[in-house]
């Protein structure tokens, strides 16, 4: 990680929000944006490293059966753990990764704005992570603002050239505004499943 991991526990100790996820419009809108990239309308089970106050969270645990959320800071987990209390199967653990990828398999990783927090050879390991736990049918989702961040190893976009070429999965969705680029990538050339059946969360 480029950043001390202190960095992220003093943005906590101001504020229990301190990236405003509930109040910018930017932010809601890029969460729908996100949800509603996914090709599917369920996910057996999903991981979501890096995921703050847990509100993405909260919208990832109705379309997952299973859904582990990871962060490295203690307050945003215990954050994340009282907005998720309601989804019996949605757990919140602390860690860092590469070094604490959880066992399993996944068919849904996403990788929302925390790439750039990481080195190049770091996230390069996390990309091998992602490819030894994708199910056949598995998909990542990744969404990152691309203006510079000052402290940070890579940019939005470097983030999501390391994902492309290291992958080497097909990429099913690429959306891109002057602020964030958005991209999913999937094991199966396809895309929206039209005979998937709704289903209620």
């Amino acid at each position: 990680m480029s950043l001390p991991a202190d960095y992220f526990d003093e943005l906590f100790a101001d504020s229990d929000d301190p990236w405003a996820f509930r109040t910018r419009w930017y932010e809601q809108r890029k969460r729908d944006l996100t949800l509603a990239a996914l090709p599917r309308q369920r996910y057996e089970r999903a991981f979501e490293p890096g995921c703050a106050n847990g509100e993405l969270s909260v919208a990832l645990a109705q379309r997952c059966d299973s859904l582990v959320c990871m962060d490295l800071c203690p307050r945003a987990v215990e954050l994340a753990v009282q907005r998720l209390k309601r989804f019996s199967r949605a757990r919140v653990v602390q860690g860092r990764l590469p070094e604490d990828w959880p066992e399993g398999a996944f068919d849904l990783i996403v990788v929302s704005e925390w790439a750039y927090y990481l080195t190049p050879a770091s996230f390069i390991e996390v990309i091998d992570h992602m490819l030894a736990s994708l199910t056949p049918d598995g998909a990542v989702l990744a969404c990152h603002w691309l203006q510079p961040i000052d402290g940070c190893a890579m940019t939005g976009r470097e983030a999501h050239s390391l994902l492309h070429s290291r992958l080497r999965l097909h990429r099913t969705l690429r959306h891109e505004e002057p602020d964030f680029l958005l991209e999913v990538w999937s094991r199966q050339p396809g895309g929206i499943d039209l005979d998937e059946q709704v289903r209620e969360a």
